[in-house]
């Protein structure tokens, strides 16, 4: 069985952008990551794209979109992934399991979202379709209010960790002023932070703003090839392990305080890969909210359960610490559109890998860790990816 690779990539601007639609958006992407693998067009023989949408658009089918924004892919088959947060991730490895099936040599995976052309209201109200509604749709301050929650549960067993939280903010702001593709290239500072003020409001107690990721719009793309396709090209970035594990949806049959899927996955990930988190170089991670951060540090074996805030204190995943995490900015800084999220997150670690992460380049990378989760770590996926040409 011949294994993916990842050969090009293409990311645009995550913020509140002009593009009209997802449309749009895959337009912006596609054509550039196509060039940046050094394929043509018709060398395409599969599409698979990430969008959530659930209401932030009348246009559904969006499978199909990119064969409308791309000239000469509109006869190439598509098919469109949704798994909340994950989408991108799902869309990622459908994508992999069709090259590694042998049914196709090449894909183009997207991932896009446009968020912001409706009220925040309604976004608020869209996206707590990724949380059980039969016992979470009233939830005040929506998906920040199920997070809110897990946070002061989290709280109630291990005491406040609001510090903590601020200083995971103020670390991801502070890297994001190295992305070019950040929606907000802003240093905050842990005082601004840690400190409730008419800018910094409590959305979702003991959530403040700059705990919560940013409503966005953004598209990302990732080409494909099996791995003798990919000798003949430029770049080639493998996957080391990849697993996918789930949890229960509705957060009142488990601890949300533990993120067992995402302890499984990453488990499972390091086995398969062979590694530890000794041997990676930097993680992306899924920080839509900073206590998601903390928590993952826990779940990815940096620390014990209840004890990720002396990961923080520490400066252990800084971006000079010993295992850097979201030197891009992370989904804090960078944006969340959530179609894009997964696909982005995989772009920022492949650049690291090859080198091409400009401002936002570790070192000497070589590994990389990947956790992008949808819902409250109820879908979540874990790469290990590592530089083979």
């Amino acid at each position: 069985m011949s294994k993916a690779r990842i050969v090009g990539w293409s990311h645009s601007h995550f913020g509140k952008v002009e593009a009209p639609s997802t449309q749009a958006l895959m337009g912006e992407v596609v054509g550039p990551a196509i060039e940046h693998a050094g394929i043509e067009t018709a060398d395409v023989d599969g599409i698979f794209v990430g969008v959530m949408n659930n209401g932030f658009s009348k246009q559904d089918f969006q499978g199909a979109l990119v064969g409308m924004a791309h000239e000469g892919l509109g006869q190439v088959p598509a098919v469109r992934l949704e798994n909340a947060c994950a989408t991108g991730s799902a869309a990622l490895y459908t994508a992999m399991d069709f090259i590694e099936s042998g049914r196709g040599r090449i894909a183009v995976v997207v991932g896009a979202e446009k968020m912001t052309a409706i009220p925040t209201v309604e976004v608020g109200d869209i996206l707590l379709g990724a949380s059980y509604r039969e016992e979470e749709a009233e939830v005040e301050g929506g998906f920040a209010g199920i997070f809110g929650r897990i946070a002061q549960t989290y709280f109630q067993k291990y005491g406040d960790r609001s510090e903590e939280l601020a200083m995971i903010a103020a670390k991801n702001h502070s890297n994001g002023m190295a992305n070019p593709f950040a929606h907000m290239r802003k240093d905050f500072g842990f005082d601004f932070c840690n400190t409730v003020s008419d800018k910094n409001p409590y959305v979702a107690g003991p959530l403040r703003r700059t705990d919560c990721s940013l409503v966005s719009d953004g598209a990302a793309a990732i080409v494909l090839a099996d791995e003798e396709t990919a000798e003949t090209l430029e770049r080639a970035i493998a996957f080391r392990a990849r697993r996918h594990a789930n949890d229960v949806l509705a957060i009142s049959r488990r601890d949300p305080t533990e993120f067992a899927g995402a302890r499984t996955a990453w488990a499972k990930a390091l086995e398969e890969a062979g590694l530890t988190l000794d041997d990676l170089d930097l993680v992306e991670t899924h920080d839509c909210f900073t206590i998601a951060e903390m928590i993952e540090y826990e779940a990815m074996g940096l620390a014990k359960r209840g004890e990720g805030y002396k990961v923080v204190r520490e400066g252990i995943t800084r971006k000079d610490g010993r295992l850097p995490v979201n030197p891009s900015g992370g989904l804090k800084s960078k944006g969340h559109p959530i179609g894009a999220t997964g696909v982005s997150m995989h772009v920022m670690a492949a650049m690291q890998l090859m080198g091409e992460a400009g401002d936002m380049q570790i070192k000497d990378a070589r590994t990389a860790g990947v956790f992008n989760m949808g819902g409250a770590a109820v879908a979540n996926y874990v790469s290990i990816l590592e530089r083979v040409k």
